[in-house]
């Protein structure tokens, strides 16, 4: 009976914890939903703006930027952003972000670079002081729901620091959002800003041989004037986006890691069960023995 008493404790506290991760199972999906709204309402204002900057530079071909150039001479020095998340249970979502910024450290640290570390989200600030990796600035005001005005605050302090020429480049180190069934960690560089090469579209495809004809543009403001208002928007949109994406990617890799602790809970509650079913016909069959020998001596 003590045996029998001892599995079903452990069937009770399995099928508690079963009903948790479904909780936070349904919980992260809500979220994902609500995360993924978001990313697709603000693609299309991300891509026009990159469109509009990319023909602008690409048709100009005078116009330039601060945010366009790197410092020269090169500081040999490098401004990286890590987002991770500040809670855990998110499968290997943080262990992959970690592992693609420590790769890039050591490739910085091979080429002769330096670099400045700012950490977004608390599992990624615990990981650089257990590594006893310098952390220059800890960003703890981020949430789970990034507005846009605290990307904007953050965009235009890089903007600035960039521009006074402390960094020769800007890049962020976060989870990107391919699909609900593929996020990929990535390196991107937010700044300077690359210049878009001119490829040919479906609508006008390459021509192997024979003039090709160029459309003249007129600028009106001038494109200085335009990039210098464009640039800032489209790293602010572009920073704001990368956020939203490491959002979605969190709670697509909680939600899967929670579906399955739900199954794997499910199968240990029926493994449990059948355990104790057994327990339970193997006390049952031994009291009877015990009962018929007694009938039997006392006979």
């Amino acid at each position: 009976m003590g045996r029998t008493r001892e599995i079903k404790g452990r069937i009770r506290a399995v099928g508690n914890i079963q009903r948790i991760t479904r909780t936070m199972q349904m919980i992260a999906t809500a979220r994902f939903q609500a995360a993924s709204g978001r990313v697709a309402a603000s693609q299309p204002f991300s891509r026009k703006i990159a469109e509009l900057v990319s023909e602008l530079s690409s048709r100009s071909g005078v116009a330039t930027h601060p945010l366009l150039q790197a410092p020269q001479p090169p500081t040999g020095r490098h401004l990286l952003l890590v987002l991770t998340s500040n809670r855990g249970l998110c499968g290997a979502y943080n262990a992959n972000v970690l592992r693609a910024a420590v790769k890039h450290f050591r490739a910085l640290r091979e080429a002769g670079q330096e670099f400045d570390l700012e950490v977004v989200g608390k599992k990624g600030f615990s990981y650089m002081k257990f590594s006893r990796t310098p952390v220059s600035r800890f960003l703890a005001h981020f949430g789970e729901k990034v507005a846009y005005q605290e990307v904007e605050e953050l965009a235009e302090n890089y903007m600035e620091r960039f521009e006074a020429g402390k960094y020769d480049s800007i890049q962020v180190i976060y989870m990107a959002f391919v699909s609900s069934s593929r996020q990929v960690p990535e390196v991107e560089q937010i700044l300077p800003m690359q210049k878009p090469k001119s490829e040919p579209t479906s609508d006008q495809p390459a021509q192997s041989a024979g003039p090709t004809t160029e459309i003249e543009f007129e600028f009106s403001p001038e494109p200085e004037t335009l990039l210098a208002d464009l640039l800032p928007l489209t790293v602010k949109t572009r920073l704001f986006q990368i956020f939203n994406e490491a959002t979605v990617s969190e709670h697509v890799a909680r939600m899967t890691a929670m579906k399955a602790a739900t199954d794997s809970a499910k199968k240990v509650g029926k493994a449990l069960s059948l355990k104790y079913n057994r327990a339970r016909q193997s006390a049952i069959t031994t009291e009877l023995n015990e009962i018929v020998s007694g009938a039997a001596s006392v006979s």
